[in-house]
């Protein structure tokens, strides 16, 4: 199952760079990168709730542990 979370998130992060270039490339018309541009907001939304599934998990498993403490990167 997380395999398949993983490859979900791998995916998502794909299609978003490649929409990305789409855009970027500039021959797509108002309406249709309007179009691109909600889809973006949809894999970025979908990455973002992935990751952040993904953290909890990680602050449970770290939780749980007696010896592995969080480490704030910032």
């Amino acid at each position: 199952m997380a395999k398949a979370k993983k490859l979900d998130l791998e995916s998502s992060l794909q299609s978003l760079e490649e929409l990305v270039e789409r855009m970027e490339n500039g021959g797509l018309s108002l309406e249709e990168s309007l179009k691109e541009f909600e889809s973006g907001i949809n894999l970025v939304q979908s990455c973002q709730k992935s990751l952040t599934e993904a953290e909890q998990k990680v602050e449970i498993l770290l939780s749980k542990s007696s010896v592995a403490k969080p480490v704030d990167f910032e």
